[in-house]
Parts: structure tokens; sequence; C-alpha cells
């Protein structure tokens, strides 16, 4: 996750350089894009996991939290493009690389901090070795 923050920072700043010299917005991806995608993503892991503690369906299916994943993405990939001089398939592929598992991460912040955890390991083991269909 640090190295995604500090990705999205550098390439934020490329991609924001390439912008006329008196535009404002060139400044606007590197200071609000981890920001946002920190925000996003720790929103929508936070919303999953409460649901998985209440056992209640999980909230992934709403639209405002897929949007909000999918512009985190999708933001994320087109900087990452944006910044090489050169694009090519393997800017690309790290892109998305290095956006999927910063978003994995920080989507899985609540999970890993949350003093439920084990409880909810043992839960869902225990509910699997109970079903014969397993």
């Amino acid at each position: 996750m640090p190295v995604y923050l500090a990705w999205l920072v550098r390439v934020g700043y490329l991609t924001g350089q390439r912008l006329p010299a008196g535009d404002v917005a060139r400044w606007v991806p590197p200071i609000l894009l981890p920001p946002a995608a920190v925000l996003f993503c720790v929103m929508a892991g936070t919303t999953w996991w409460m649901s998985a503690v209440a056992r209640t369906p999980s909230p992934l299916r709403e639209p405002w939290i897929a949007a909000t994943l999918v512009f985190t993405a999708v933001t994320s990939v087109f900087c990452g493009v944006a910044a090489f001089d050169d694009p090519d398939v393997s800017a690309g592929l790290l892109s998305v690389v290095i956006t999927g598992l910063g978003m994995a991460g920080l989507f899985l912040i609540p999970a890993a901090r949350s003093r439920q955890l084990p409880d909810i390991v043992r839960r869902r083991s225990a509910d699997s070795s109970d079903d014969p269909t397993a």
C-alpha cells in the first residue's frame, strides 16, 4: 500500500505536469488522487467488513460503492499510463498490477484491523465444515 500511494503521488504529478503551465489543475492529480483512493477503498472495505460481521448480504453490489471503486481504478490506471513518455502495453500492465494490489490492500485494512477477525474466521470455518456439500 505505501508503494501504491507513493506511486499515485508520482504518476499524478507527472500527469499533471503535462497540462499547460498556467493551469491550476496541474496539482489536482497528485494532491487529490491518493486521499480519494484511500477514502474510497477503505470506505468500501469497511462496509463489506461490517456486513461480514453482521452476516448480512454484501453491500458491494450497491451502485455507489461499485462506482467509487471503478472511478479509483480507472483514474489510477489512467494516470499511470499517462505519466509515461511513451506509453505502451507494459506501462498499462504495470499500472493495472500496482493499482490492483494497492486497492486490494487498502480495501482489506478494516478487516485486518478488526478485533473480530479471528472470531469471523472460526465461525466461517465451522460453517463450512458443517456443510456436507462442501
